[in-house]
């Protein structure tokens, strides 16, 4: 099966050999960075869920198919499809009676985030999110210092609305330092924004 991310380039399943590649550059280079934001957040998401605190997970990301092969009546085989643009942030769920709207992001750049890693559909669905009196905030990794940060999504459309209007590209990690809020690495959960949430919102 082909399958096709939105710029166009086909997406190409890692092999053994490829795996086994991409391993050794990862123990080599990235020994003490542990797992991606992505999966932290996830394994944090299932714990806040198994000891019935919030019920938040990832969304999917939308395929479009766009070829299927029917060897047989009983079976369809997807031949080539493409990754679609996700419409809105990375996770949702709801905490306390409140309905929780996040995006979350990583970079190795030591000094800033650029904004360019959000996209316009995802600044008007926080504003969305925010105006119905959701709590909607980003998550934030600096990997080169495995810091991780909650931003809400207030300061996010600021320093958005700053970029529009001509300013910087990005937010600087004082910025975030400021507006933001450390949140230190755990076991379980791996990252407790949920005690961010409950500082913020419920205290």
């Amino acid at each position: 099966m082909f399958v096709n991310y939105p710029n166009g380039k086909r997406f190409i399943p890692r092999t053994k050999e490829t795996e086994a590649r991409v391993k050794n550059i990862k123990n080599n280079s990235f020994s003490n960075r542990g797992m991606t934001l992505e999966e932290d957040l996830n394994e944090s998401n299932e714990y806040y869920r198994n000891i019935k605190m919030a019920v938040i997970h990832k969304k999917p990301t939308p395929v479009q198919i766009v070829q299927v092969d029917y060897p047989n009546r009983s079976a369809a085989v997807i031949k080539e499809a493409y990754f679609k643009l996700a419409s809105t942030t990375d996770y949702n769920g709801v905490y306390k009676g409140k309905y929780i709207d996040f995006e979350a992001k990583e970079t190795q750049n030591e000094t800033s985030i650029p904004l360019k890693n959000f996209h316009q559909h995802q600044i008007d669905h926080m504003r969305d999110c925010l105006a119905q009196g959701g709590i909607c905030f980003v998550i934030l990794r600096f990997t080169r210092f495995d810091q991780v940060y909650l931003l809400e999504a207030k300061h996010l459309l600021t320093f958005w609305d700053r970029m529009t209007n001509g300013g910087r590209k990005s937010i600087t990690k004082e910025e975030i330092e400021q507006f933001g809020h450390y949140i230190p690495l755990g076991f379980q959960p791996r990252i407790d924004y949920i005690s961010i949430i409950d500082m913020l919102i419920f205290s």
